[in-house]
């Protein structure tokens, strides 16, 4: 029985075992998943551990996907733009260190809500690490326009420039202040801050939803102001419970080289 867990700090409100599990079940896979609390200074020592014990991957979640970035030894593209890991595999001597976040993103808009991503309006909400997980894949789906909007524009401008230093549709991106918003709008709009766990507000202005907007919000389990404002605003509302399972299965990919159905785990774990 292949052995494999996530990995983080607090760890225990995870339902990764909960999804693998389904995914195992549902693809015939014979593999044990569960959950490591990893101290904050042996995140490490924690991951060779686990390795050297015959693991073989790891999700990695809060606050260890930059601390898993600089352990990786092969970064796919998309970790290396991301510039965080949220999932190992361990391959003989190699930690091959992917990120999954922004896949997910991409497969529950454009699969699970169907809509498409192309030649839409977006903005992007917070320039942390969230954000910069889901950036390029986002890019990659050639939205006419992806705002950066932050509440220091400082790192959203940091963003603009690795975009343009890379050439990837950088004539798509723009930083801007929450400020600068007035007036325009948008047809996706995503929250990739953690104003939701305080239950904060975010200052973007009334009007900023186009006609049929999606309003995504990448926490999940609770009705955030945001989610109630873009309520109020006429918008499509969905948390971030079809990207945690999306993202998941991008992992459980990379694993086991075999794709599971991801909608019936999301209907499950809804219910």
């Amino acid at each position: 029985m292949d052995r494999y867990a996530v990995i983080g700090n607090p760890v225990e409100h995870s339902k990764s075992p909960v999804i693998h599990r389904e995914f195992a079940h549902q693809t015939g896979q014979d593999i044990e998943y569960r959950r490591i609390l990893s101290p904050l200074d042996a995140f490490r020592d924690t991951v060779m551990r686990f390795r050297d014990e015959g693991g073989k991957g790891l999700n990695v979640t809060v606050p260890f996907k930059l601390e898993a970035f600089q352990l990786t030894t092969t970064l796919t593209s998309r970790a290396r733009y991301a510039e965080a890991v949220n999932t190992f595999k361990f391959e003989q001597d190699r930690i091959i260190g992917d990120n999954t976040d922004g896949a997910g993103l991409v497969r529950d808009i454009q699969n699970n809500l169907g809509i498409a991503i192309e030649r839409k309006r977006i903005l992007l909400l917070g320039a942390g690490g969230a954000a910069q997980g889901v950036l390029y894949p986002l890019l990659d789906q050639d939205p006419a326009l992806l705002v950066i909007a932050n509440r220091t524009v400082d790192r959203a401008l940091e963003m603009q420039r690795k975009v343009e230093q890379r050439d990837v549709l950088s004539r798509t991106v723009s930083a801007q202040t929450y400020e600068s918003l007035n007036g325009l709008s948008f047809d996706i709009i995503i929250n990739a801050t953690s104003a939701g766990l305080t239950d904060s507000t975010l200052p973007i202005p009334p009007g900023i939803f186009a006609a049929d907007a999606l309003a995504y919000d990448m926490m999940y389990g609770r009705e955030t102001p945001f989610m109630q404002f873009a309520r109020q605003e006429g918008a499509q509302v969905a948390d971030g419970l079809g990207m945690l399972v999306e993202q998941a299965a991008e992992s459980f990919y990379l694993w086991r080289d075999v794709r599971p159905d991801t909608r019936t785990v999301i209907e499950k774990l809804r219910q």
